[in-house]
């Protein structure tokens, strides 16, 4: 069995639903189909979501309505015949008149939670309907049913499996599973989601739960390139790379691939492709555990909004348990770090999550003097043991001479050497780190 993955641009047009229905019967294999909601349903659900909690009901109307005329307009073009339509329909109503009732009662974060899960419903039931149309044999799999989190917000992935193989053990003939991703069921029985990118994450558990052959993750770009191809003209994909690698690259900042998405594939040793759905020839990207046969500099990715804390104080010259004090802080609120120093008498640290930054920051104080930085860059450099490549940091280094660095993490994974700089000069830095690692302009 495998895993087929659709993100959002995958169906985020009649005819691109109908290039995923041509994917998904192009072989006998059985699978289980994740979507995506389509592209930008997500965030007008965010939109609608924030102007009830400020209180701007008819705010929240106006987007119900607009999103709700795309959803006609989206079915009318996706099916043709008179039944389907009337399914169509019918689907489109229950979802939003459930947004509507809730313009009429007080809004919290658990309904927000229901609000984002509306988009995965949708567009897989109007998927399984055109499916239904075309007589294409599937089975729809809810993941409310199976998919669900501890009180930490973590997978429960034993109880993910033993639901599956208890649901699919009644479908032993059916080959074509369809199922939601991003959307789950928290340990109060909530519907809860796995937070943004999250359908990858869906994809890669529901892989490890039933030890797939390959989880594929299909998407608009042709596997993971070497270089952030938004910004970088001469990039290229990547052919294969090691779990270790993909984590790295995912992490801090290739957006082809959810972070969370690698460790559940990895630690069932299921190979993970990216593929294209609009170039479906393509090779794409192939993440396996089998990386220790190549060596060098893989690829660069770049993750912005960081903030840099640095903690100065005198009490840390010779002093055991400073550390331990210091992470102890960031463990209470949850905040985790990205990158590390450490001097004598200072630390300096990263972090993407400014949530707890105020409470962070006055505790911190507590142990000496900090410093606080924001609209910084991370750039990573990632390859299989690059630090036993001759050369790679002097390359490195002298593609970055002319922009001030921050700092630099060399040591702490043999997969990466990741360096902070002033976020305005990450656009320029990875275009000459392509010059100087890669030959390219």
């Amino acid at each position: 069995m495998k895993i087929m993955k659709f993100g959002g641009t995958s169906v985020g047009r009649p005819e691109r639903m109908h290039q995923v229905k041509d994917l998904i019967i192009a072989d006998d294999e059985k699978k289980i189909v994740v979507l995506s909601a389509l592209s930008g349903t997500t965030n007008a659900l965010v939109g609608i979501g924030e102007a009830l909690a400020e209180g701007k009901k008819d705010k929240a109307r106006q987007k119900i309505e607009a999103l709700q005329e795309h959803y006609t307009n989206f079915y009318m073009e996706l099916l043709t015949t008179k039944a389907s339509r009337s399914k169509a329909v019918q689907i489109i109503k229950e979802h939003f008149e459930f947004l509507n009732i809730i313009l009429k009662i007080s809004f919290n974060e658990a309904i927000n939670k229901d609000i984002l899960a509306q988009g995965e419903l949708l567009s897989t039931k109007l998927f399984y309907t055109l499916l239904q149309e075309l007589e294409i044999p599937a089975v729809f799999l809810p993941a409310l049913e199976f998919m669900s989190i501890d009180e930490n917000d973590e997978p429960e992935l034993s109880r993910i499996r033993e639901r599956l193989e208890a649901i699919m053990a009644r479908y032993p003939e059916d080959s074509i599973f369809i199922t939601q991703g991003y959307i789950c069921k928290n340990h109060r029985n909530e519907v809860d989601n796995l937070k943004r990118g999250g359908s990858d994450y869906s994809a890669s558990l529901i892989g490890a739960a039933v030890s797939a052959s390959v989880v594929e993750i299909w998407t608009d770009i042709d596997g993971m390139h070497n270089n952030d191809p938004r910004i970088v003209e001469q990039t290229r994909p990547i052919a294969h790379l090691s779990f270790d690698e993909a984590a790295e690259l995912a992490y801090f900042g290739a957006k082809i691939l959810h972070p969370a998405s690698i460790w559940p594939a990895q630690l069932h040793n299921v190979p993970v492709k990216l593929l294209n759905t609009m170039a479906p020839e393509a090779a794409g990207t192939t993440i396996t555990g089998a990386g220790e046969g190549t060596v060098g500099v893989k690829a660069i990715a770049g993750k912005d909004g960081i903030t840099a804390l640095k903690i100065k104080s005198s009490r840390m010259l010779l002093a055991y348990g400073f550390l331990r004090k210091v992470f102890e802080i960031f463990e209470k609120y949850r905040t985790s770090i990205d990158m590390i120093t450490t001097s004598e008498v200072a630390i300096s640290l990263t972090l993407d999550d400014v949530t707890h930054l105020k409470e962070i920051t006055a505790e911190l104080q507590k142990l000496g003097k900090v410093e606080v930085d924001h609209h910084l860059s991370i750039i990573c450099i990632v390859g299989n043991t690059i630090m036993e490549e001759p050369g790679v940091l002097n390359k490195i280094m002298g593609s970055l001479e002319q922009f001030p660095l921050r700092m630099v993490s060399y040591g702490g994974s043999r997969h990466n050497v990741s360096i902070l700089i002033d976020g305005k000069h990450k656009e320029l830095a990875l275009k000459r780190l392509n010059q100087g690692l890669f030959d390219f302009e």
